[in-house]
């Protein structure tokens, strides 16, 4: 089997930890003039801007890579992404779309351009494995632990299954921490996270710039999901215990209501991190993001700048170059 091959097989826990990183895009800082989203891929980052989206990834020979793609905005592009609760599940939907691209072009790239690429189909298989695996160990198994563990048929039911999805994911998290690879990716989202840190301070994006602000961030899509299960927990509470039918329908139709209410719940506290009440609702998803980050190194944060910078306009680069410098080997990998 192949190099390639390896990291085939690999994917499906890949997808789904890169997956569950994705930073959800938010209202911007009241001190930067745009917000910039992204997420960590393999040996990588993925940035999206209002009006692009780009990747860059440090191949084996230690070079920086990049790509940039042109996309504006959806709420630019349809009025529905202007809607509340609504706007949530299409910037969720574009988010997990651009972050399974991102995925498999960073693994191609950072396999080395001598290496056998990934096909198509062995991509879609190991995306639909890693969202049928997502889907079993987060919503059936919690369920199926419920129903053994009691008979309650109303509020204590549904608290019962939340707190066991609870448990399932934070301890998810913890194990694949303890993987060096995992390791390494959960370093490139504290290093993406660092880098628009500085960027919507207003800051120079030099590596030791970067590296004074934390690698945990309120708009983080970790803190999303961990809002989508407390969230969950009240809102299927009033349903109680439902046969399996219903209940795996139930999931179906409200998984994107809750997803939607998460969002705006995630925009209101990233608009309002300054302020007491906004630190509050914040806090409980920077304390899991202590599980999913890692302070990167200087290498790892070039890459989050070169990602960065690919993903701004023209202009956007030029008002950063004025802050101060920036790694030369970001500005120099680049896309355009």
């Amino acid at each position: 089997m192949g190099d390639a091959k390896v990291q085939a097989a690999r994917q499906p826990v890949r997808y789904t930890i890169a997956a569950s990183s994705i930073l959800m895009t938010a209202p911007a800082s009241p001190k930067a003039q745009l917000s910039v989203g992204g997420q960590a891929v393999i040996e990588g980052v993925m940035m999206r801007a209002p009006n692009a989206w780009a990747v860059a990834v440090r191949q084996s020979d230690g070079a920086i890579v990049a790509m940039r793609k042109p996309l504006p905005r959806l709420s630019s592009r349809s009025r529905w992404a202007k809607v509340p609760l609504v706007r949530g599940v299409l910037v969720l939907g574009e988010s997990l779309t651009l972050g399974f691209r991102a995925l498999s072009w960073s693994a191609q790239k950072a396999a080395g351009e001598e290496e056998e690429q990934l096909s198509k189909r062995e991509i879609a298989g190991s995306m639909s494995v890693a969202l049928l695996f997502f889907a079993a160990l987060f919503i059936i198994a919690p369920a199926a632990a419920a129903r053994v563990l009691t008979t309650n048929r109303s509020f204590g039911y549904a608290a019962l299954e939340g707190v066991i999805q609870l448990v399932i994911f934070i301890g998810y998290l913890w194990l694949l921490g303890r993987s060096k690879e995992i390791s390494r990716v959960f370093s490139y989202h504290g290093a993406e996270h660092m880098a628009i840190h500085a960027y919507e301070a207003g800051d120079p994006l030099a590596a030791d710039r970067v590296s004074k602000y934390p690698p945990e961030h309120p708009r983080c899509g970790t803190s999303f999901l961990l809002l989508v299960m407390v969230l969950a927990i009240l809102i299927f509470g009033l349903f109680g215990r439902l046969p399996w039918p219903l209940l795996i329908g139930s999931r179906l139709i409200g998984i994107p209501i809750i997803a939607g209410l998460s969002y705006e719940v995630l925009k209101f506290s990233g608009a309002h991190r300054d302020n007491l009440f906004g630190r509050f609702m914040a806090a409980p998803g920077l304390w899991l993001q202590k599980l999913t980050t890692r302070v990167p190194d200087e290498p790892q944060i070039e890459v989050a700048v070169a990602s960065l910078l690919s993903s701004l306009e023209e202009h956007e680069v030029a008002e950063v170059l004025l802050r101060g410098p920036v790694p030369e080997s970001a500005l120099a990998a680049r896309a355009r």
